[in-house]
């Protein structure tokens, strides 16, 4: 993905919140999942490792179907980064294939499936430990131009 990097977007380097209340990866935010993501450039794909605790429970010993369409969304969010954009969730289609367990090792890995315009889709996937396939799902994210929808939020 190297040469699809520095295509036309709106750069994101330049718009620096001072704290990230994000539920899902912010730091700054005490309620929040604090969820790390990192690129894999051999396999081309955002990761992250995290087990989920009782607080997220749905089912008995399961998380909650919302919480798993939260972190498959905000890993497709990341994804955008490597085109440089800010950009926000306009439609998310979610599969549950098996049911997430709690306290057990997960991963959910993200990557870019096609670019038109301002339009960027991407797709995740919620794996378990012996790598199987948990929930899956696609979205489509419309670049924004961040300067005009969050400068005023930006800590002073």
């Amino acid at each position: 993905m190297a040469d699809k990097k520095h295509e036309a977007g709106h750069d994101t380097r330049y718009i620096q919140l001072q704290k990230n209340y994000c539920f899902v990866c912010g730091t700054s935010n005490p309620d929040g999942m604090k969820l790390r993501f990192t690129y894999d450039e051999d396999r081309d794909c955002f990761v992250c490792r995290f087990r989920l605790g009782k607080r997220y429970t749905g089912p008995p010993g399961h998380c909650h179907g919302g919480i798993i369409a939260t972190i498959l969304d905000e890993a497709m969010g990341k994804v955008n980064k490597l085109r440089h954009v800010a950009a926000v969730t306009s439609e998310i289609k979610v599969n549950y294939l098996k049911p997430v367990p709690l306290n057990r090792p997960l991963r959910v890995e993200s990557r870019e499936v096609k670019v038109k315009g301002r339009k960027h889709i991407n797709m995740a996937e919620i794996l378990n430990e012996k790598g199987e396939v948990l929930a899956r799902s696609e979205g489509v994210f419309i670049a924004i131009d961040p300067h005009r929808m969050f400068t005023r939020f930006a800590d002073r």
